[in-house]
């Protein structure tokens, strides 16, 4: 794998996590009224969300000039994606979250599991985790 993967993939995970965090913090009603749930009644929560994930995508940014070395903001965020739709499966489950909160997982989480994956599994192979 080379850096130029690295590279481009953290820059439009960086870009496309500030744009979601931007629309979730301006117009947080919108995404539960595309899905056809239920608003919220405290949108102050799902802005501080919108907040998190923007930045993340800072974060990305800044990695993707040397993800070996900054390999631990991918694995942050890797985690992040993982630990999420767990959350989803464990609240969907109790009954506590509508089953259309998933559509946000798709691009929130599922489709960076991949290239997120392979990036630290560059890093592992060159560097053994070590903080450079």
């Amino acid at each position: 794998m080379n850096n130029k993967f690295h590279n481009y993939t953290l820059k439009i995970a960086a870009v496309y996590n500030v744009l979601w965090g931007a629309w979730v913090v301006l117009f947080p009603q919108q995404f539960f009224e595309l899905v056809g749930m239920e608003k919220i009644n405290h949108p102050m929560v799902w802005q501080g969300m919108g907040m998190v994930i923007g930045v993340y995508g800072l974060g990305y940014w800044w990695a993707s000039y040397n993800a070996l070395r900054h390999w631990p903001i991918v694995m942050v965020g890797f985690l992040g994606k993982i630990f999420g739709p767990l959350g989803f499966i464990f609240n969907y489950l109790q009954g506590i979250v509508p089953f259309e909160f998933i559509y946000t997982l798709f691009t929130n989480d599922f489709i960076w599991w991949i290239p997120f994956f392979l990036i630290l599994k560059d890093v592992h192979v060159k560097t053994n985790w070590k903080l450079t």
